[in-house]
């Protein structure tokens, strides 16, 4: 084995171009593929800026010639010699137009066969991938992404700090405080039967730094949630933590328009129009049938509820007579691919999501079909039709339910998989917008109560705080979230600074006082020492990332991510600890059956 003695990088891989022609230049990583033609070898060197090709020829010296000869994928070596333009060019690399021709080459370190090919597009399983994730961050188009990850955040740093804010690292070991999703909890060693958590966001840490007078205050911040995990969710993320003094909600908003036009341009060099559009939670549900709409497409729903009300298809008008509600969207030029067959398919979609069934129209060349017709009369399906916006060629889709808040979100759903199947999304566009105007509370199903739907720190709108205790279901609050082509990017308030007001909130939320002083009495006790009115958001670093790089999962811009289950291959994590460890927690295990049983 080599070592690196006498010899120092002067540049990287990719770097080179036509213009260096003559240089003298040393270069490191690893063989990406040596190509052994007798009298001459090429070996494609690989480092994070691309690929570079290293030539051997008559002229190199035998040493360096057999050593070259030795060379397989993935050895590391470093390579001292000539740039020169090469006599066969390859326009598919941006080094393509030169070589360099080696006069001292180092093999510092050899590899054995890995076990996948270290190329874009890698078709081996991710699990096997991710098992040896190292060599998996080694492939060309994770490299970028992770690069761009880093560009991502430097640009974070730059803007924020240019709109004086100061960037605060908050505690990771802190009480916990479970607001919706589980926290993970770490046990005292020294405060035996206690446990700290790791925070699922910096929410009242960075609340107190407004009461402390910091005024603009920004994070890169760890967060944590044991929850079940999806394609844009991982246990561990990071989040943009923001929070401003003595704004209100359009200070708020213009900050965060301000980023989102900075970093779009800065890192991928698109413009991002301003102001962002704006939607009320209600405008979007009734449009989008979701909070969180993809607005690259239409297929808007519409409102059925008055033109059926009195049908003869019960389905629709006993939806109606209990109070509920029947909505469609309609897919158009959809009939080639929306058979009977794929119907069928979506129908078990919207039921596997809750929805009871799928109502359908079908308006081919040859003559209109559909599920429910034979109760209609025509002034009712021609009424229908219109509103539907329905021409030869489109297929409708209704839902109807006695619950307009099974309704909406069903066919929201339903909009974005008929999308999908019509492949009508636009893939190479990025719509922005701010929903706003979110309810107070929501309904827990299972707990027969009405929650908090952002966090209890988030203040009721002015006009609302009359009847917070009488008309819970129509309270709207400060809040706001960012939405990125169909994704939750951001999600913020304006909080509440009034004890007093904030006391009253904790009582509608069921929080005695005793519990309230018990879980936040640090935050109650900081607002009676004059709290500056405040608020801020939190964008999802990890998220914003996948979506700017247009990646199929957050695992595609993490660098050690986790797996479903919460697990990590590569390290096999979590693990069994000794005994000894347990014992200086405090801490003793049930086992399988012992646990079962408490259970039950």
């Amino acid at each position: 084995m080599d070592t690196m003695t006498g010899l120092k990088r002067t540049n990287y891989c990719g770097d080179l171009r036509i213009q260096d022609v003559g240089k003298v230049v040393t270069v490191c990583g690893w063989v990406q593929r040596q190509r052994d033609l007798g009298a001459l070898i090429f070996v494609d060197l690989r480092d994070r800026t691309g690929i570079v090709q290293l030539a051997f020829d008559e002229q190199t010296e035998k040493e360096v010639f057999d050593k070259a000869f030795t060379v397989r994928g993935e050895y590391v070596l470093m390579a001292k010699g000539t740039v020169r333009e090469r006599s066969s060019k390859n326009k598919d690399i941006p080094t393509g137009e030169i070589e360099i021709a080696v006069d001292d080459l180092r093999i510092l370190a050899l590899s054995e066969t890995p076990p996948f090919e270290i190329i874009e597009n890698c078709p081996t399983s991710e699990l096997t991938r991710l098992k040896y994730r190292y060599l998996d961050l080694r492939r060309p188009d994770l490299q970028r992404n992770i690069l761009m990850r880093h560009k991502i955040s430097k640009i974070t740093r730059d803007y924020f700090d240019e709109n004086g804010f100061i960037e605060i690292e908050t505690p990771v070991l802190i009480r916990s405080t479970p607001e919706g999703a589980r926290d993970f909890l770490v046990p005292s060693r020294i405060h035996n039967g206690t446990f700290y958590a790791l925070p699922q966001s910096p929410q009242l840490y960075k609340q107190l730094s407004m009461v402390a007078g910091f005024d603009r205050y920004m994070q890169i911040a760890r967060c944590f949630r044991d929850e079940d995990l999806r394609a844009d969710r991982q246990p561990e993320f990071t989040q943009i933590d923001v929070e401003m003094s003595f704004v209100d909600m359009e200070d708020v908003l213009a900050i965060g328009e301000g980023y989102m036009k900075r970093v779009f341009k800065d890192a991928l060099g698109i413009d991002i129009a301003l102001p962002l559009p704006r939607l009320t939670y209600r405008e979007a549900m009734d449009r989008y049938g979701s909070d969180k709409p993809d607005t690259r497409f239409g297929m808007e729903l519409y409102d059925l509820t008055d033109i059926v009300e009195g049908c003869g298809f019960s389905v629709f008008s006993g939806a109606v007579a209990g109070g509920g509600t029947v909505r469609g969207i309609t897919a158009k030029d959809a009939v080639k691919t929306l058979t009977r067959k794929e119907i069928d398919k979506l129908t078990e979609f919207v039921r596997g999501i809750g929805a009871k069934g799928l109502a359908w129209i079908r308006l081919t060349p040859d003559g209109v079909t559909s599920s429910f017709a034979k109760f209609m009369t025509d002034e009712e399906m021609q009424a229908l039709l219109s509103r539907a916006g329905a021409e030869i060629g489109d297929v409708v889709l209704i839902v109807a339910d006695t619950m307009a808040s099974h309704v909406l979100p069903t066919l929201g759903a339903l909009r974005n998989e008929v999308a999908k199947k019509l492949d009508i999304i636009p893939q190479d566009q990025y719509n922005l917008l701010w929903i706003t105007e979110f309810p107070f509370f929501e309904w827990d199903e299972e707990a027969k109560t009405f929650v908090a739907m952002h966090h209890p720190f988030t203040a009721p709108m002015d006009e609302c705080l009359d009847y917070l205790e009488t008309d819970k279901a129509n309270v709207r609050a400060k809040a706001y979230d960012l939405v990125l082509n169909g994704i939750e990017l951001s999600s913020g308030s304006i909080r509440i600074t009034d004890p007093d007001l904030q006391k009253r909130i904790f009582t509608l939320l069921g929080l005695s006082d005793e519990e309230a002083k018990e879980k936040f009495g640090y935050l109650l006790d900081a607002f009676r020492f004059g709290a500056p009115p405040h608020g801020g958001f939190g964008i999802g670093l990890d998220r914003l990332v996948m979506q700017m790089l247009r990646c199929e999962t957050l695992r595609d811009v993490v660098a050690y991510p986790k797996v479903q289950n919460a697990s990590e291959p590569m390290t096999e994590c979590p693990a069994i600890v000794d005994d000894i460890q347990l014992k200086e927690l405090g801490i003793s295990l049930l086992k399988a059956d012992e646990s079962s049983s408490q259970e039950a």
